[in-house]
């Protein structure tokens, strides 16, 4: 399967402050999944998969490969996938997004050197095998569905703290392992690898005032040649992918603070109000004022504007 030039969609998942990951599960994930017509995505945070019935294949970036009944995959951020049924056929899979660096600064505060290698190692690959191949990762996997399914006391917190580190620990160390997807797939380097790291400082970084070429730069290629590429794998030019991050943190601060509009604006790095209403209103529909009202009749705005909710898949 090959993905679609220019036609990569961004599901954007948002976790609560005081936790490290979000739980998909139970019998809304038993469906079939994608089509060949399906457009790839990725996501903001690391995507970990464990499929309890059903298979098809699984595309990543330039190449599919095909899945069963147990098996486990991790995907990294910002790396382009799509997930497919047998035609006419449901799959049952569940699913952890994990915000890996919010983890890691929590477990280790005081050691940011670490907290970068753990990082790089951490989301170095995307992997696809077998439980038996990783029985510890499908272990901690289990372990998190379940506690998040239950929630059986006040200390849950603090068990799903200790199982995602004990997680990315596994991650971490398939990644030292050879069980990883062929050969040919890891040595792929395409547009969408030579754009990537310009999504990660765009999610870092979207706050403050950037420009174009400083956005390149992170990329190590000339502006001309950034432009061209980002826009032939997202879809979109560079800045209109930050002004819908943007919006979509803007949209986040709408509901869970009494912000003024004037200070999210500004939170969320526009620098003046009438360019901030320009483009909620571009991108959602609807001025921001109104999305403060009724915003769960927008959501599906955002959705057709590609960026997904938490509600969203």
């Amino acid at each position: 399967m090959k993905k679609t030039k220019g036609k990569v969609e961004l599901r954007y998942y948002d976790i609560p402050q005081n936790e490290f990951l979000i739980a998909l599960q139970g019998d809304y994930w038993k469906r079939q999944y994608g089509t060949r017509d399906s457009l790839m995505h990725f996501h903001n945070l690391m995507e970990i998969g464990i499929c309890h019935s059903g298979s098809g294949e699984m595309a990543m970036e330039q190449e599919s490969w095909p899945y069963h009944e147990s098996m486990i995959s991790v995907i990294p951020p910002n790396y382009p996938h799509n997930t497919i049924s047998e035609e006419d056929a449901e799959s049952f899979w569940e699913y952890l997004f994990v915000d890996v660096e919010k983890i890691l600064q929590s477990m280790y505060p005081d050691d940011i050197l670490f907290q970068q290698k753990m990082l790089e190692r951490i989301n170095h690959k995307a992997y696809l095998g077998d439980e038996a191949e990783v029985p510890e990762l499908a272990a901690m996997v289990r372990a998190i569905l379940e506690e998040t399914r239950r929630k059986r006391d006040s200390l849950y917190k603090e068990s799903i703290r200790g199982l995602s580190l004990a997680l990315l620990i596994q991650v971490a160390r398939i990644h030292s392992d050879n069980t990883f997807l062929p050969e040919e797939l890891r040595q792929k380097r395409g547009g969408f690898d030579q754009v990537r790291p310009a999504l990660e400082y765009i999610r870092n970084h979207y706050a403050t005032p950037m420009k174009i070429s400083e956005i390149a730069s992170v990329c190590h290629i000339s502006e001309s040649h950034f432009r061209r590429l980002f826009e032939d794998n997202i879809g979109m030019t560079p800045v209109e992918y930050l002004n819908q991050v943007r919006i979509r943190k803007a949209c986040d601060l709408i509901k869970k603070t009494g912000n003024s509009m004037e200070e999210i604006a500004v939170k969320v790095g526009f620098t003046t109000t009438s360019t901030f209403n320009r483009n909620f209103k571009r991108i959602t529909g609807t001025s921001p004022y109104q999305w403060k009202k009724q915003p769960d009749n927008y959501e599906s705005r955002l959705a057709q504007c590609s960026i997904l909710i938490e509600k969203g898949w």
